[in-house]
């Protein structure tokens, strides 16, 4: 048998929600700078973006989240920052820009 050339999509918004970016910029956790690039309180404290992007990223140990302490500077900072959004398992970090 033949495979059916049109193949089922299913819309990236699936698995997504209706919104692609799920951080909330209205709900961001305290501490962090101002920039772009933000965490909001949906962060589990997972670590990855600590792990990605240390140089941008710490720890609130008394909350128990990431957040947001320096904004990227350089094109690897940038380059890290995108990638611990992109990879954020609650999609808890946002970018504004």
């Amino acid at each position: 048998m033949r495979a059916s050339k049109s193949a089922t999509r299913v819309p990236l918004a699936a698995f997504h929600g209706d919104n692609l970016q799920m951080a909330d910029p209205n709900d961001r956790v305290p501490g962090q700078v101002p920039g772009r690039y933000y965490v909001d309180t949906q962060c589990i404290d997972c670590d990855l973006c600590r792990e990605t992007a240390p140089a941008n990223f710490q720890r609130n140990d008394e909350e128990g989240f990431s957040y947001v302490y320096k904004q990227p500077e350089t094109p690897e900072e940038e380059t890290l920052s995108k990638d611990a959004l992109d990879n954020c398992p609650v999609e808890a970090i946002g970018n504004d820009g």
